[in-house]
């Protein structure tokens, strides 16, 4: 997607910032054809993901989308904390009871075949409901099996996912966002550029109409492909959204065959927004050799003309891709510093765990409602309904009176709940040398602050020092901003750095947490330069092969930790000690209490 205005310039990776030669599309523009390409190809595109906040802008654009689906086509909302009863379907309890007899009641994903699938909220999803959609979309099918029901329903869609996320690590989840050819940010778009589409319904129904006929050549295949490669995009499913989104364009332009400016759109809706890296610069070409003799020029002229021609063109559709990189990617390209994508990690703050009677529903279990757990009384219906009538015919075998609905142990449903688990930040400050105490007042600092937000985020500090021979707890886990300034006040510093004794009183803490069902956090401030083993006595080599055994500890334990090096100047010893516990390293010898809160907080979410 290009940027506004002009397109942005782009470096070549090693020369001189080049500026491409005339102004681009505009970023609404370039969104509303992506919605218009999806609706040619809804199944073949995948869909759409639309990273924007709710406002004017994307309201229009959904309006757009929208408007453009022929009549009769099944728009689908589906809500963030959807059931899998509705997202698949499964059991329709009042017209099995009526009937007698197991009766399936479709869900969102079979109704919408043919259609659109809206997903609200999508940075939310949980990853079980991506797991399904992911299958349906692999698959071309919804599969049920639930309820007593084993059914599978031919169903494809178009995915509109809405995602609302703030900031590089809240997004879509990178398994269902590799599977929709379109990703727009529209967040930089003014609301007076939101204008109508150029496009009708008639317009889309005759180009899903020519879109078999379209054909695409080997050569620009491979040139999208190449484009991919250039670019640092590792999947193929990008390639292959480049070459359908080439065919659907042609088919929107009344045209049979896929052309050169097919291929750059398709560069630069589905290729641009995926870029990982510029691509590298070409050599300069070699001088050209002597001249062959004139009866052999004409035909090696002719070869050569073929074998430029594909990368020419793909030479040609990657400077129209490059042009369009959005800015803000483009600007960290050019860095250097893309942030490759990762899935969600587990351990970070305010994980999800069970919880037998608070949080927010997640499915129901088989089982008796015991120890404060709660019975879902329509599942529990729902699990009995299949058997009536052979339990109405077994109790007149018997000569037993039959009533209407007969619930057993078996039948019992409870709900199953989650919640967000409770956070305790442990910092394990060095207060050792004669610097100690200037790095407790950034822990104070850094302490108070955090503190300052509890009440928001129901989070706990603890603090726990170490100096001399030993460590101690200084402040055990708590929201009180008065206790927390009393215990921190007057601790003195100096002495030696009993480093393995501090990491292992912080996981001992930790995981006295962990078995409560907390999520710890460890903050852990030194230099990394342990001087004093466990049993209290001198030695470096002896104290820094058991600081690295207690930092594996930590990374056994998989906690969450960030290591702060209050060295002058980076050091080797703190970056290995935080490769040892699989920490996040930061060098911070200048910190003040206000930069170690945000490190602090960048870690925890």
């Amino acid at each position: 997607m290009s940027a506004p205005g002009p397109n942005p310039a782009v470096a070549d990776g090693a020369g001189p910032v080049q500026q491409p030669a005339g102004p681009g599309p505009s970023p609404w523009d370039d969104a509303v054809l992506a919605a218009t390409l999806m609706t040619v190809d809804p199944a073949g595109t995948g869909g759409v993901c639309v990273r924007a906040l709710p406002g004017p802008v994307r309201d229009q654009w959904l309006s757009i989308m929208r408007d453009l689906q022929p009549e009769g086509t099944p728009m689908r909302r589906v809500p963030l904390h959807v059931s899998d009863g509705r997202l698949l379907g499964g059991l329709d309890l009042a017209a099995t009871l009526s009937a007698g007899r197991p009766v399936a009641e479709r869900g969102l994903l079979v109704e919408a075949d043919g259609g659109v699938v809206e997903l609200a909220m999508a940075e939310r999803i949980a990853p079980g409901t991506a797991a399904r959609l992911t299958m349906a979309f692999d698959s071309g099918e919804v599969v049920l099996e639930r309820d007593g029901l084993t059914m599978r329903t031919p169903s494809k869609f178009a995915v509109v996912a809405l995602d609302e996320g703030v900031g590089e690590d809240e997004g879509l989840l990178n398994a269902l966002l590799d599977r929709l050819a379109f990703q727009l940010e529209l967040s930089n778009i003014r609301v007076h550029e939101a204008i109508a589409c150029d496009y009708d319904v008639d317009d889309i129904l005759a180009a899903r109409a020519r879109l078999s006929g379209v054909s695409i050549k080997e050569e620009q295949i491979e040139a999208l492909c190449g484009i991919a490669l250039a670019l640092g995009i590792p999947s193929l499913r990008a390639s292959i959204f480049a070459a359908r989104v080439a065919r659907a364009h042609a088919a929107l332009e009344d045209r049979a065959e896929v052309t050169d400016e097919d291929l750059a759109v398709a560069g630069r809706l589905v290729l641009a927004p995926r870029a990982t890296q510029l691509p590298p610069m070409e050599p300069p070409p070699d001088e050209p050799p002597p001249p062959e003799p004139e009866q052999d020029q004409d035909q090696d002229q002719n070869q050569s003309n073929e074998q430029q021609e594909p990368e020419e063109l793909e030479d040609q559709i990657l400077e129209a891709t490059q042009a369009a990189i959005p800015a803000g990617l483009l600007a960290q390209l050019q860095m250097g510093k893309l942030r490759r994508s990762k899935s969600r990690a587990t351990g970070k703050a305010g994980a999800m765990q069970n919880a037998p009677s608070r949080g927010r529903p997640a499915g129901v279990l088989r089982g008796e409602p015991r120890h404060g757990q709660r019975m879902n009384v329509v599942e529990t219906l729902r699990a009995a309904a299949p058997w009536q009538r052979l339990r109405r015919e077994e109790r007149a075998r018997v000569g037993q009176h039959s009533t209407r609905i007969e619930v057993r142990q078996d039948d019992f449903r409870i709900t199953r709940f989650k919640h967000k688990s409770e956070t305790t930040t442990i910092f394990m400050v060095d207060a050792s040398g004669s610097s100690a105490l200037h790095r407790l007042s950034e822990a104070k600092g850094a302490v108070e602050l955090l503190l300052a937000d509890c009440y928001v985020r129901r989070d706990k500090v603890a603090l726990v020092a170490f100096r001399g021979k030993e460590a101690e707890v200084l402040l055990p886990p708590t929201r009180s901003l008065v206790r927390a300034k009393r215990s921190l006040a007057g601790l003195p510093g100096g002495g030696g750095t009993p480093l393995a004794s501090g990491i292992d009183l912080g996981m001992l803490m930790a995981d006295s947490i962990q078995r409560r069902g907390g999520t710890p956090v460890l903050i852990l401030m030194t230099d990394g330069r342990a001087n004093v083993a466990r049993d209290g006595t001198g030695g470096r080599a002896r104290a820094g092969e058991e600081a690295t055994a207690a930092a594996r500890a930590v990374r056994a334990l998989e906690i969450t930790s960030l290591l702060i090096d209050t060295s002058p100047r980076p050091r080797q010893e703190g970056r290995e000690l935080a490769q040892e516990m699989g920490a996040t390293y930061l060098p911070l010898p200048h910190a003040d209490a206000t930069s170690l809160n945000q490190a602090v907080r960048a870690t925890t979410q």
